[in-house]
């Protein structure tokens, strides 16, 4: 019972201190407007050259924004409590550790979701793309995964929290990787050779791809490779993430560097 305390009530408070929930001119702006924005602009580049089609970067935008809370949101969740010297508080105890950073995770995966299925709902009506309504609930499924797989990479970007001062260059680095490589506005069949290989073992390229056969009417057994390829991805790097975060917690403790500005 303790551990699913601090799962659940843990990572919802630790999720409201992050963001302060001061007031939605923090929230609207940074997570609902710029995604809308970004899918504007390469919906509209993508028109000017005469490549994809409007849906093709609705859909890649819209799945890649996630990035945006996943990463940010959960390396904040350590270089947050670091900044406010409030780390060694939340370390000193002997919480179950997989419970309290998974627990604070799981906040981020539904605003992950929530940005990306409003960027998908509102990038669609304007520009005028109409999904089939059979489409609505695997998309919804697929946009869940790719939640959780980024999710998956934020917290192994979070272990850099406890050894940086400052994680939004990395996160910002990432997200700008994630771009590029998971396909959100170039088919990542058309990257050359090396690109594509390495996009292969990053979160998103493979819920992008699902997302778009699924919008084109392909069926959810279809893409269930995809998938799965992306949810084992987010398993993977939030294993990475946690065992990072332990060592690197032991390591902190024993150069008493865990609080150091």
């Amino acid at each position: 019972m303790t551990s699913l305390r601090i799962f659940f009530v843990g990572g919802l408070i630790s999720f409201r201190a992050l963001f302060n929930w001061l007031s939605p001119w923090i929230y609207v702006p940074s997570l609902l407007v710029a995604p809308i924005v970004q899918i504007l602009l390469f919906a509209y580049m993508g028109r000017a050259a005469g490549q994809e089609s409007d849906a093709f970067y609705v859909i890649g935008n819209a799945v890649q924004y996630s990035a945006i809370p996943c990463l940010f949101a959960m390396a904040n969740t350590v270089a947050g409590e670091r900044w406010t010297q409030t780390l060694g508080i939340v370390l000193v105890t002997p919480a179950n550790r997989v419970a309290l950073f998974l627990g604070r995770s799981l906040p981020v995966v539904v605003n992950g979701f929530i940005v990306s299925m409003f960027s998908l709902v509102v990038g669609g009506l304007l520009l005028g793309v109409r999904f089939p309504a059979a489409s609505w609930l695997p998309l919804a499924l697929i946009v869940g995964i790719a939640a959780v797989s980024c999710t998956g990479l934020g917290l192994a970007n979070a272990a850099l929290g406890l050894r940086v001062r400052e994680t939004a260059v990395m996160s910002n680095v990432l997200f700008g990787l994630l771009l590029i490589f998971s396909g959100a506005n170039i088919p990542v069949d058309a990257l050359p050779g090396w690109m594509e290989s390495v996009s292969r073992w990053l979160p998103l390229t493979h819920a992008i791809e699902a997302a778009r056969e699924v919008a084109a009417g392909a069926t959810l057994a279809a893409v269930s490779g995809l998938i799965g390829r992306e949810l084992m991805l987010g398993v993977v790097y939030g294993a990475a993430g946690l065992v990072a975060l332990r060592l690197l917690e032991a390591e902190g403790r024993r150069r008493a560097t865990l609080e150091i500005q």
